[in-house]
């Protein structure tokens, strides 16, 4: 053998020991959650099992979420988007239908959960529950005992609704969620009104509900309750139910003294249910399966729900949950409550325009 066929077989060797050792492209998911609703270690032990990254994103209004689905090409593969929200992003057609025999764990879905979620899915063919929860009143029981009394109970939208009661709670700090989607149908079944309703009248009258307590409200957010309410920076906020919950369980575990309590008002309060669906141009559908169907492992949905104090879509975990979260009502409503809880659907969007510009107007005074 020549020097130059010696050498172009070293060469050729070489180039086969370099791309053997090449390492392999590491597949990825994207992910975009909403804020603080993950437990801690679920993703890496994901990551673990399967060698598929997460790259994980969070957002705290729905109308984020939507903003970056309608603009198109958001670059996530799982999304989380609450229901009437994904009722007209489906009619957007901005998501793909799910592939069932692709997501075996769906089995253990909880039938009460998906045949709400039919409302807004029919056939539930484009997404699955994640969690689902209550928008309601927490509080920091000692500050407001001490501003009602001893045993003082919270029970009523009167409290957040009557602007004399909420005016008590001005200086010991309020925040009231930054959603109108939230806030309006609360002030519309409070007034007796169709919390659903699409006249305008009626939008008015729970603009000017919610306008006149406004200015004993400290902040329109949708996050930045759970830490101010555990560490006694705010003292009553309109809220949902398991981000209150994950609030007790920080000031629990802080030893700060901080009592927190939450409240499914007795007039009734809505429903909320939060999925999992793939946008119609996710570029990683594979892993986005393999991370739904992971997601809904009994141990791992009730690993998520003793963490975040939510309820969770999924039937099977329920033997697996912390009985003292699936032994509390205010997670898990027992079935006389349930009977009061309402859900809202998607509206058209020339009524969503209106419900926004009376937000503004509510936030801003003007």
């Amino acid at each position: 053998m020549t020097r130059g066929c010696i050498r172009s077989a070293l060469a050729v060797a070489a180039l086969m020991l370099s791309v053997s050792a090449a390492p392999a492209e590491q597949r990825v998911v994207n992910f975009y959650n909403w804020s603080n609703y993950m437990a801690p270690g679920v993703l890496d032990d994901f990551t673990k099992e399967t060698g598929i990254k997460v790259v994980y994103d969070t957002f705290d209004a729905n109308e984020t979420l939507e903003t970056r689905l309608l603009a198109g090409k958001s670059g996530y593969d799982v999304v989380v988007p609450t229901a009437y929200f994904l009722q007209r992003q489906i009619k957007a057609k901005i998501f793909q239908p799910l592939d069932k025999s692709k997501l075996p764990n769906l089995a253990n879905a909880w039938p009460v959960v998906t045949d709400r979620l039919a409302i807004y899915d029919p056939g539930n063919q484009f997404a699955a529950n994640y969690m689902w929860g209550t928008t309601g009143i927490g509080y920091n029981v000692k500050t407001i005992e001490k501003i009602l009394g001893p045993g003082a109970r919270i029970d009523s939208w009167d409290l957040v609704f009557k602007p004399e009661n909420l005016a008590k709670f001005k200086d010991c700090g309020v925040h009231m969620l930054d959603s109108a989607d939230d806030i309006f149908p609360a002030a519309l079944n409070y007034l007796g009104l169709d919390p659903n309703s699409t006249k305008q009248a009626d939008l008015e009258k729970a603009a000017e509900v919610v306008g006149k307590v406004a200015p004993s409200v400290r902040k329109f957010h949708s996050s930045e309750y759970l830490s101010a309410l555990a560490t006694g920076e705010i003292c009553l906020v309109v809220g949902w139910s398991g981000d209150i919950m994950q609030a007790r369980s920080r000031a629990e575990e802080a030893k700060n003294g901080i009592e927190i309590g939450y409240a499914i008002p007795k007039e009734g309060a809505q429903m909320f249910f939060d999925n999992f669906a793939i946008p119609a141009d996710a570029q990683h559908v594979t892993e986005a399966y393999q991370l739904i169907n992971y997601l809904y492992r009994p141990e791992v949905a009730a690993k998520n729900s003793d963490f975040l104090s939510y309820a969770n879509g999924n039937l099977a975990s329920q033997k697996l949950i912390d009985p003292k979260i699936l032994g509390d009502k205010n997670i898990y409503p027992d079935d006389a409550t349930l009977k009061k809880l309402f859900v809202i659907t998607a509206r058209e969007p020339a009524t969503q325009r209106v419900i926004n510009r009376l937000w503004t107007k509510v936030k801003t005074g003007r």
